[in-house]
This record gives structure tokens, C-alpha cells and sequence, in this order.
């Protein structure tokens, strides 16, 4: 099916005024196939003609104008129209399929109490796999949707939708909205409502995590509330729907999705198991983030999928910033810089690099605009507008951004447009600023060099390095640290520098040079940074002595980007990770830190040969954080303590220890075995060939869950046993569309299949993922590609040979766009583990 081309879609935006659809759904069909009435009022400025889309399972009937048109004339997903001037009315009624990748309508059955539920996820171009549209961002209309679903089933949809009877549910108009925005989520729902602002507010999740999310409710509610609040603090225009549900939904793709009114979230975000107080903060800023998108995103809306960036961007920034400045949630920031900017520094290093707002002619159709959400549109995006905040001040970012609401409300606008807006509320050059950062590619390197004068002071300069050439501007802070006299593991901050680049040095600095000297103190730009020599020794000998978590980021940071550029050895990497961690407390940090040691160091940067001898610096790293957070329980130590017995489980390498957990049902000191430990040590376990496929099934029957089938499916991949591989490779790579995956089952078992521990079991799966890959994501679709290019490539195997595979398949494979993008990423990151080793 072609992917839509932006001078079409310009085309028809020219042909098209499109005002309102009145769809129908009928959900009570049978678990493959619902019926999709719509009727889209529109008017035609000439005659012309052009196409409305659709991709049914079978269209009966088309009508224009009260004539019937032909169903055999859809090509693809295109019916072709030949319009009139003046007002028109177009009929279709098609019988559609559910989903079982995430796309378009999603049908779900719980393993754990039968009951199914449906949801849709409409971005890009799967509104046509529910309903036929103009799909386009900037035809924009009001829906008005009515929905027939089973007698005991809830209907949400973007307005408040009411029952009517007989199964019927209406759901309010909607303020004219993109064809990508419209929801509908169906089923026996568990909801936790209440009212705010004069609106209703719900949470939605299946029935079996009804208590997990009552447990919740009330923490997820007043975020929410704060949130929305603080929103309303800084933005003039009010929130711009008519109410606020955010419904928790399974084997959902993204980790949320903006819906107008109705906010779909992952429904691993209703936890079963015990997690981290950075992981209710990670919550809490999807939850921010998803809201930002009301105004931005959702009453503002791009015109094309190059601003794409201008919705993520944003939003990512503004949940950051949002959530640290109402909620509890004070240090946002430092697990930004670990979880996030490394993602975007990571992708702006590879051959896919873009810039973070490209070139219309860059984003020629629907097609190469999916393969734009990475960490460049996210991570790099944000990175760039808090720079940008810092740079021009808060103030008048602001008043830009309320001006940009008010000029563009319910309609389009460009990358010019909220450029315009910008400078309209500053004498700062924006425009200039916005080439040098937004149509440019590349991290840039900041490295400090230090002379001493006569007199006894000290000069830097910054050797500032590129893309565009070192022009970049950043203002960053330098932070400047002395030894305390009394604890020379303590660090003690002088007063910072404020340094705005390009500059040739700063003046002459009286007195002794610092002991650690540090470029982008606070993480305010987006660059790497390095330290001298004296400073990294100070650093090595007191990092965990710096007073503020933030700066310990940056050099956290400083040192994962030497590592992967080999200029540090991955070794040493380690040693700083035991030195320092069992006395971190900021839990980001130690997530971070830990997370790149056992899954880059460990598993990527280290030969086989050191492999084991960096699994048993991380498990007694891990042991000597249980030591020290012993005792009474409280929310960092607890948070620690899950973590490292995760880092202990994921890096043993022998089952002993692990099985007596499991028999004892705890950790001893805490915290018991819940059903995300006890899976994990099971995955452990089935690696390490100490695991019996009667196990699992007991596992299973214990936890009849949809996460314990994905353990269970995990833990049978993981099997060291060719009949038990062989198996998981069918059920991956399966094109029988009765017994292929769904999307999260396909993950679980790609995840499990590809173990370091394995290589000579799983030597000969190398070509044949880069012989069947290209075929299975034709067949199953992007998000399938995704998965397939993401969790199913054999990462394990950091050879020059799946190097050479792997370019093969690019070369002559014809991989489709989605795993196509996928494959040069992980051939790159290959290529650079390769050079780390050989460093």
C-alpha cells in the first residue's frame, strides 16, 4: 500500500475542506473482524479529483453524494474520487480486522480472567485500519463517533460518551482534531473517576489490575493534578476538551499515546511488582508529557510530519520540567541527562542521524516520517529547547509559546510559524539560533584546556568541536570544585563560570586551578564533554563526594561517552562503578550507571574472555550496595535495594543463590520475591541451563498473567537446548498469521532467544535473522519491523562476519523502511563495539 507523499497531501489540503465524520463502530462481530460505518461531510473549492483511504478486511458499500461508487475501484488503501465543486457527503461501510501488532483497532484478551478488550492507536496512517479518512494532519474535523459494543462492556472516546442503550454508546463531538488523534477504547474497564477544574477525569485499566491500580490511583490523580494545574499557570489558553481520561491499555507500543480527552498508556505503567521511586517519576513525567500535548500537539497540531519534533520535543521538555517545578518529583533533570540524552546523543552519532527538525524534502512520505521518533526528535529535541530556555530565558520562551496557542488554536503550524512566535517575544536572534541547532546533525565535543600564568591564576579555553563546525552556540555553566581540606573525598564548589560559546578563552582566573574543573555543570546544553587529566583523577578519587547529583550526571555521562569512543578503558569504567555507587543515593544515577555496565559494558564493550570477571565485579557491586542499605526500610534504600538485586539476578553466573531465593520467596533483609523478581530469576536461571520447561509451566499456572505468558515465553527461549531454540525461532518468524505473536510476545521471546552465554548454540540463527528478517517485517508491518530490528537482532554476536551479514541484508535483503532504519542503527553500534574492543 503506497504511503502518502507530502505533495499529495498538499494537493488535497488545496482540493479539500473537510468538516465532520459520523462513524460507526460495531464491536460485537467476533474476536477477528468489527464493522466500520463512516460518513464524512466535506466540501471541494473545484472540480478535482483525489482519493479518501481505507484498509478494510472488505468495503460492501461506497456512496458520493447519495450515488453508489464502485468498491472494486480501492487500490490498495486508496478509493479513488472525482469531485465537483461544492459541498459533498461521502458513505462507506466496511468490515475491518482487529490488530494484534498494536496498530489500528488492538484486540486483547486477558490469559488471566478471559475478559477482551479493544483500543485503538491511529498515528501515522492506521486511522484507515478502523475507519476511512483524508489522513492528513491539516484536514482537520470534528468526529462524532457512535459506538455498539458488548452489554457489559465501558466505551471511552476522545469526549464524554454515554450510553444510549442496547449497547450503544455516544460519544460527544470532538473540536476539530486530526484524523491520527481520534480514540476509542472499548471493554469491561475498571475506572477510578473524579472531577477537577469543573471536568471529569477518569483512570481506565483492565479488571485483573484493578486492585494494582487502586493502590496507585491516588498518586497518579494528584500528579495529574499538579500537572494540569501548572499548565494552566503558564499557558493562557485553557485546556481545550471536555474531559480527562487516561486509560492503562495491554500491548500497547509507545509508552503513551496524546490522545484529545483520552490519554492511552502502556499498561505496564499500573505496576504489579515493586518498582523504584525513579520509575513512579518516569510515570509521572509520561504523564506530564502526554498532557503537554493537549496544547501542544493536540489544539496546535503540525502541519506535516517533518515538525514532528515540535510536538515531541516540547512535550518531552515540558514534562521534565513540568513535573519537577509541581510534584514531588524534584530531580527530573538527572534522570533525563542518564535515561534520556544518552538515547539522543547515541542516535545523533549514528549514519540515521537527522536533524532534529528536517528539511520538508527530507520527509517525503509517511514512510521515512515513522522513522523519525528516536532520540533525536525526543531526547536531542528537549535538550535543545532547555537550552534554548537557558539561553533566552524563561519568560520570553514562554510568552512565545502562548503566543504561538493563540495564533495557531485548533489548526496547523510549521516550524516557521513557532519560530515566528519565538521572536516576537524576544530581541534574541532565534531565527539563527534555530539553523545552527535544529537544521544541523551532530554532537558537538567540548574540552577544556587549562594554562597557568604568571601571577599564579589559571586561563581556560574551550576547544569546541562539531557539527556545524564548532559554531553551535551554548551557553553552559563550568563548575569549579576544590578537595575539602578536612575530607579529601569531599568535593566543595567554588562559584561557577558562565560561559557563553563560541569564545577564545575566558579571563585570567586568580588563584590555584580547581581540582575538578567541569564543562556543562547542570546539564544545560547538549554536548559531550570532557575532563582534563587533573580533573578525571579527582574525579576517579571523589565523585561520589560532589554535592549535587546533576553535576555527578555530567561526569557520569563524560565517562560512558569516552568509553564509547575508546577513550576510556570499559575496565576502568567498572572500577569507578565500584568505587563509587555503594555510596550513591540518588536512585537515577545508580539505574543508569548500573543499566550501561551490564548491558554495554558487560554484554558488547568486553571480549567473551573478560565477560565473567565483569559479571562478578557488578554481582559484588551489588552485594555491597544490600550491605549498606540494611536496616530500616525507607523509600531510597528500598529503591536501591530492588535495584541491585536485579543487577545481582541479571549478572550471576552460577544458579547458586538465585534457586534459594526463589524457594525462600525473599531476598534476605527484603524485598520479597514479586512476580517481576521471581520472573527475572527464572529468565536468569533458564539462561544458565538450571531450568526445567516443568518449571516454567508451574511458574505459569502460578501467575496466569498476561506478563507471566511474556516471562513464561522469555524463560522457554532462554532455554539452552536446540529443540527449545528451534521452537521460539518458528514462533518468531512464523508468516502464518493464525499463529504468528502478538507484539508483546513476540518481544518477550525475541529478548530471551539471543544470550551471550549461548553463542555456540545460537551461531547458526546469525544468517538466518538476516535471511527471514526482511520477509517477516513485509509481512507483519512497522511495528512488527520494529520489533524484529530491535529485540530479535543478534546483538549477542559482536563479530566482523554479522557485520558483514548484516550489510549484505542492506545491500541485497530489500528490508522495508522500518527495519531497514533498525539494522543501520545496530550495524553501527556493532561497528563501534568492535573498534571499543579492539581500543
Amino acid at each position: 500500500m503506497p504511503a502518502l507523499h507530502r505533495t499529495e497531501a498538499q494537493a488535497r489540503a488545496r482540493l479539500l475542506d473537510v468538516r465532520r465524520y459520523d462513524i460507526h463502530l460495531d464491536l460485537t462481530q467476533g474476536e477477528d473482524t468489527f464493522g466500520s460505518r463512516t460518513v464524512i461531510h466535506f466540501r471541494s473549492h473545484e472540480a478535482g479529483d483525489t482519493f479518501v483511504e481505507i484498509k478494510p478486511a472488505t468495503l460492501h458499500t461506497v456512496t458520493l453524494d447519495g450515488h453508489p461508487l464502485d468498491p472494486a475501484a480501492l487500490d490498495g488503501n486508496r478509493l479513488p474520487l472525482a469531485l465537483t465543486a461544492g459541498d459533498h457527503e461521502l458513505r462507506l461501510d466496511a468490515t475491518m480486522r482487529y490488530s494484534r501488532t498494536g496498530e489500528g483497532m488492538h484486540r486483547f484478551t486477558d490469559p488471566a480472567d478471559g475478559e477482551s478488550y479493544v483500543y485503538t492507536q491511529l498515528f501515522m496512517e492506521d486511522v484507515q485500519r478502523v475507519f476511512a479518512a483524508f489522513d492528513q494532519p491539516d484536514l482537520k474535523a470534528v468526529f462524532a463517533l457512535t459506538v455498539t459494543a458488548p452489554d457489559d462492556w465501558t466505551v471511552l472516546a476522545n469526549g464524554i460518551t454515554a450510553h444510549t442503550g442496547e449497547g450503544t454508546w455516544q460519544a460527544a463531538p470532538t473540536p476539530l482534531i486530526s484524523t491520527y488523534l481520534v480514540a476509542v477504547a472499548a471493554g469491561p474497564w475498571h475506572s477510578v473517576r473524579t472531577e477537577h477544574a469543573g471536568l471529569p477525569f477518569g483512570l481506565h485499566c483492565r479488571r485483573s489490575l484493578a486492585p494494582h491500580l487502586d493502590a496507585d490511583a491516588d498518586e497518579i490523580l494528584d500528579i495529574t493534578r499538579r500537572c494540569f494545574d501548572r499548565y494552566h499557570d503558564i499557558f493562557d489558553e485553557p485546556y481545550p476538551f471536555d474531559s480527562y481520561d487516561q486509560a492503562f491499555v495491554p500491548e500497547f507500543n509507545a509508552g503513551a499515546m496524546e490522545n484529545p480527552g483520552l490519554v492511552t498508556f502502556r499498561d505496564e505503567f499500573i505496576y504489579r511488582s515493586a518498582v523504584t521511586d525513579t520509575e513512579r517519576q518516569t510515570r509521572g513525567m509520561v504523564i506530564a508529557h502526554e498532557m503537554a500535548h493537549m496544547w501542544f500537539g493536540d489544539l496546535v497540531t503540525l502541519q506535516w510530519w517533518d515538525d514532528i519534533w515540535l510536538n515531541e520535543s516540547f512535550a518531552e521538555y515540558m514534562g521534565y520540567q513540568v513535573l519537577s517545578e509541581a510534584t514531588r518529583f524534584t530531580g527530573t533533570w538527572t534522570d533525563f541527562a542518564l535515561a534520556r540524552k544518552s538515547w539522543g546523543y547515541d542516535a545523533d552519532q549514528r549514519p540515521s542521524t537527522h536533524p532534529v527538525a528536517p528539511a520538508p524534502d527530507d520527509v517525503p512520505d509517511t514512510s521515512s516520517a515513522l522513522l523519525n521518533f528516536d532520540g533525536i526528535s525526543y531526547a536531542k529535541g528537549a535538550s535543545a529547547l532547555r537550552q534554548l530556555v537557558h539561553w533566552m530565558g524563561e519568560q520570553d520562551f514562554l510568552a512565545g509559546i502562548n503566543d504561538h496557542f493563540a495564533r495557531h488554536r485548533f489548526a496547523n503550524a510549521t516550524l516557521a510559524d513557532f519560530i515566528d512566535s519565538l521572536a516576537r517575544a524576544t530581541d534574541r536572534d532565534v531565527h539563527t539560533w534555530a539553523e545552527r541547532w535544529l537544521r544541523t546533525t551532530g554532537v558537538d565535543t567540548l574540552v577544556p584546556v587549562l594554562a597557568d600564568t604568571e601571577d599564579g591564576g589559571w586561563t581556560l579555553h574551550i576547544d569546541h568541536t562539531g557539527s556545524p563546525d564548532g559554531t553551535r552556540p551554548h551557553r553552559l555553566t563550568v563548575g569549579l570544585y576544590d578537595r575539602h581540606p578536612a575530607d579529601p573525598g569531599r568535593l566543595v564548589p567554588r562559584k561557577p563560570l558562565t560561559w557563553d560559546l563560541p569564545a577564545e578563552e575566558h579571563p585570567a582566573t586568580p588563584g590555584s586551578r580547581p581540582a575538578l574543573l567541569l564543562l556543562n555543570d547542570q546539564d544545560l546544553t547538549y554536548a559531550k564533554v570532557r575532563l582534563d587529566a587533573a580533573s578525571w583523577d579527582t574525579a576517579l578519587a571523589a565523585l561520589s563526594g560532589l554535592p549535587d547529583a546533576l553535576t555527578r550526571a555530567v561526569v557520569w555521562n563524560a565517562a560512558r561517552d569516552m568509553v564509547r569512543d575508546g577513550e576510556l578503558a570499559p575496565t576502568a569504567y567498572l572500577d569507578a562503578a565500584r568505587a563509587h555507587l555503594p555510596h550513591e543515593t540518588d536512585l537515577a544515577l545508580v539505574q543508569g550507571v548500573l543499566g550501561f555496565a551490564r548491558t554495554q559494558i558487560a554484554d558488547r564493550y568486553l571480549p567473551p574472555s573478560e565477560r565473567h570477571t565483569a559479571l562478578a565485579t557488578l554481582t559484588a557491586l551489588a552485594r555491597d550496595i544490600l550491605r549498606r542499605t540494611e536496616g530500616p526500610a525507607h523509600g531510597t534504600s528500598t529503591g536501591l535495594r530492588l535495584t541491585a538485586v536485579r543487577t545481582f539476578i541479571d549478572s550471576a553466573t552460577t544458579p547458586e543463590g538465585l534457586g534459594d531465593w526463589l524457594d525462600g520467596g525473599t531476598v534476605p533483609g527484603g524485598p520479597d520475591l514479586d512476580p517481576e523478581l521471581r520472573w527475572r530469576i527464572l529468565a536468569r536461571l533458564a539462561t544458565l541451563g538450571a531450568l526445567t520447561p516443568d518449571t516454567i509451566d508451574a511458574e505459569l499456572a502460578r501467575d496466569p498473567s498476561a506478563t507471566g505468558e511474556q516471562g513464561a515465553a522469555r524463560c522457554r527461549a532462554a532455554l539452552p537446548d536446540p529443540a527449545a531454540k528451534q521452537a521460539a525461532w518458528h514462533a518468531l518468524f512464523t508468516t502464518d498469521n493464525d499463529a504468528a505473536l502478538s507484539n508483546y510476545l513476540f518481544t518477550a521471546t525475541a529478548q530471551g532467544f539471543w544470550q551471550p552465554e549461548q553463542a555456540d548454540l545460537l551461531g547458526d540463527y546469525v544468517p538466518r535473522y538476516f535471511a527471514e528478517a526482511p520477509a517477516l517485517a513485509t509481512h507483519r508491518g512497522p511495528a512488527l519491523a520494529d520489533a524484529a530490528g530491535r529485540y530479535a537482532f543478534p546483538a549477542t554476536h559482536i563479530t566482523p562476519e554479522t557485520l558483514r551479514l548484516g550489510e549484505t541484508c542492506l545491500t541485497d535483503g530489500n528490508p522495508p523502511p522500518a527495519l531497514r532504519r533498525k539494522l543501520i542503527d545496530q550495524l553501527d553500534d556493532l561497528r563501534r563495539a568492535l573498534t571499543v574492543r579492539g581500543a
